[in-house]
């Protein structure tokens, strides 16, 4: 009779042995790639799974699928984007944290630039969504030109969508960029002197009866 053979431990698959958090935040990285390379609806869960290195069953495991993948990693951008728009901040500083924040992160920037071309991806920012978001931003607008960032003939809504637009200069208008400055719109160098320059701007705006 011939001696059996000891079977070997078998071994779980290699998502089991991962650290969940671990796993979650490369499937975010790998997400934040895709959508901003290709929007919300070209993005692929496949690509961002083998971004990841793990079975792309683990999106729907831990954010319920895409729209749930989005949806936690747009929540981390407007986190941040909150924290930034601190209420005693002045209006300045704030503008310039938003445009060099493109430079830091392409990636979230041209993600937050895809979600207003195509107009198509989910608004779930928490429980009010990117509205609810915003229209806070509104608020933090209005509270800075009552402290006399800027006179009170400026409506607080536009002049945010104005310097929203003007922070994405660098990733909406990259040939304008190099044609007009001389500089690559990707540098760190461009970032820090555009920064400083919408501070001064709206240095110039603030209301000299309350200076």
């Amino acid at each position: 009779m011939s001696e059996a053979v000891p079977r070997s431990p078998r071994r779980a698959p290699v998502e089991r042995q991962r650290d969940p958090e671990r796993t979650k935040a490369q499937l975010l990285e790998a997400a934040k790639a895709e959508f901003g390379a290709k929007g919300y609806a070209a993005a692929r869960v496949s690509e961002i799974a083998a971004k990841a290195g793990v079975n792309k069953q683990l999106i729907s495991y831990y954010f319920g699928g895409k729209e749930g993948l989005y949806n936690a990693l747009t929540a981390t951008m407007y986190d941040d984007y909150a924290a930034a728009a601190d209420h005693e901040k002045p209006f300045a500083e704030v503008v310039r944290f938003f445009a060099q924040s493109g430079v830091r992160d392409h990636d979230l920037a041209k993600l937050f630039l895809w979600e207003n071309l195509t107009d198509g991806a989910p608004d779930a920012v928490g429980v009010e969504g990117q509205r609810g978001f915003l229209q806070r931003q509104v608020e933090y607008v209005r509270a800075r030109q009552a402290a006399g960032d800027f006179p009170a003939d400026l409506d607080p809504a536009f002049l945010l969508v104005i310097f929203m637009a003007a922070s994405s200069a660098a990733l909406a208008l990259p040939r304008v960029v190099r044609a007009v400055s001389g500089q690559d719109p990707a540098s760190a160098e461009f970032a820090e002197a555009y920064g400083e320059q919408l501070a001064r701007l709206v240095g110039h705006l603030a209301d000299p009866g309350k200076r």
